[in-house]
């Protein structure tokens, strides 16, 4: 057995994240989720593996808190207004309806289940209710991963729904689960009423100091002029433990009110986005290496077996029953949204790091029999991120649902600032575009458009009028926005 000390904690948590690295670029190549490489990792670790003693669900729970606050902020940030707000609608149906649909269907399965002779785990209704609402939501961790790391497009914007599903649908199972814990360790003694009072509460705080914080957070990066850069994402996480921690003190939702801090931030003009977006992408990164491995460190794989057929009988409910379901009664209104892209969004329902957080919640206020959830908990998300998680990519061709993904950046990997009010773009010559000469003196260039650079094949050249350019070459070139439009109107080539 060893014992995390003070001594040797940083040495084994950063050898263990080291290896979770290395496993996880084999894994990528099969397909495996990296997030399940992170888990296992952290279990064959742990006090049944190699013998890291690690059992603090206390401690765990606030390394979910950290994580989980920068993963959502982080998550709000690359959500752009312009893609969610044609899918804003069922976006939001499926992260609040669907939260409460998923919540009851599964406690009312569950009960049921657990009332079942053959069954040795018993639970009453309110328990039964509290297990489905810590499973309710889709991880934001595991969803934002996986979409990225696969490199898939997806038709009728189903990609950003997704995004905005996961990253709003934690607040609400937060909501359920602490309503709902309270309901069991009062004995069932909350009215109906003073449920209804406390998940409002939560929500409307949470989004009020949510919004105030990210308002604040980008007037504070453009006014405040620090001397390094190297501040301003410091800033910026200082921003974003007040605004969890500020919110959860006034008994408001600190999860939802950083993850519309972050929709804030990421959709206004902000100084430094460059610095800011590039810490916060490898500090999620890092946050949700060290919070799977604490997950899988904290977990006794042979406690697993006992809950594994109850268990198995409940994951198999919500990822063909309770979940499609959800989604097919959340998006009835939604007509344009075709079947298969809802099947799709039913398969891709997938529980990770959070429902294990929110389980721990039970385990740590003493809810009797909250070291059974627990384990039918994790579990769950070992079977969601294997199943679900690996076949992403081949439902999305099955369906048809897949597409080439949608470029980002350019081949010079040169940004620039968005508050110039300039574009950068690239252009790719062609046999038409050289008829004039091969000069760029001799070309049609547009009006306000700057040649910055060229590439062909490996090689970048710095333009100049006289440098022979080829077809097939790519130009970076500098132009405003408008007149942008101008350029596809009178240059169609450019």
């Amino acid at each position: 057995m060893i014992t995390f000390t003070t001594e040797n904690i940083f040495l084994f948590g950063s050898f263990l994240v080291l290896v979770s690295i290395l496993i996880s670029k084999t894994g990528y190549r099969f397909g495996i989720p990296t997030l399940l490489l992170f888990l296992f990792t952290g279990m064959g670790f742990g006090n049944e593996g190699l013998g890291l003693t690690f059992d603090s669900p206390k401690d765990t729970q606030m390394i979910g808190m950290i994580a989980l606050s920068v993963i959502l902020f982080s998550g709000g940030m690359d959500t752009k207004f312009k893609e969610i707000k044609p899918i804003i609608g069922p976006g939001v149906l499926l992260s609040t309806l669907g939260v409460i649909m998923t919540t009851v269907l599964t406690g009312g399965f569950i009960f049921a289940l657990s009332q079942w002779a053959g069954m040795d785990i018993r639970l009453s209704l309110i328990v039964s209710m509290l297990l489905a609402a810590t499973m309710s939501s889709t991880d934001s961790a595991s969803v934002f991963s996986l979409l990225r790391t696969q490199r898939i497009g997806l038709k009728y914007k189903l990609r950003p729904m997704l995004e905005l599903e996961s990253g709003s649908n934690d607040p609400m199972a937060y909501m359920l689960t602490i309503a709902l814990m309270n309901v069991a360790l009062s004995g069932g003694e909350l009215s109906f009423t003073d449920l209804l009072f406390d998940v409002a509460e939560q929500f409307v705080l949470g989004s009020a100091l949510g919004y105030g914080a990210g308002r604040l957070a980008v007037w504070l990066a453009n006014r405040i002029n620090l001397p390094n850069p190297s501040l301003y994402p410091v800033l910026l996480l200082s921003m974003v433990f007040i605004t969890f921690t500020l919110t959860d003190m006034l008994n408001g939702n600190g999860y939802l009110a950083v993850y519309i801090a972050g929709l804030v931030v990421g959709n206004c003009r902000l100084s430094y986005r460059r610095e800011m977006t590039t810490f916060m992408e490898g500090l999620t990164w890092l946050l949700q290496i060290v919070l799977f491995l604490t997950l899988g460190l904290l977990v006794n794989p042979s406690e697993l077996i006992g809950v594994s057929l109850f268990a198995l009988a409940i994951a198999v409910f919500m990822m063909l029953v309770a979940r499609p379901l959800s989604v097919y009664f959340c998006l009835l209104p939604y007509r344009n949204i075709p079947f298969k892209a809802k099947a799709f969004l039913s398969w891709v329902g997938l529980r990770g790091a959070v429902p294990i957080i929110f389980a721990t919640y039970p385990l740590i206020n003493g809810v009797e029999g909250a070291d059974i959830l627990f384990n039918i908990v994790f579990f769950i998300t070992l079977l969601s991120l294997t199943i679900q998680g690996t076949t992403i990519s081949l439902s999305a061709k099955k369906l048809n649902l897949d597409m080439p993904e949608e470029k980002t950046g350019n081949e010079f990997g040169v940004e620039i600032p968005e508050e110039l009010g300039s574009k950068l773009r690239e252009v790719t010559l062609t046999e038409a575009m050289l008829e004039n000469g091969n000069l760029l003196s001799q070309m049609d260039v547009p009006q306000g458009t700057l040649v910055m650079m060229v590439k062909r094949g490996k090689t970048v050249l710095v333009p100049n009028g006289q440098l022979p350019l080829e077809e097939g070459d790519i130009l970076l070139c500098l132009s405003s926005a408008d007149q942008r439009t101008q350029d596809v109107r009178k240059h169609p080539h450019w």
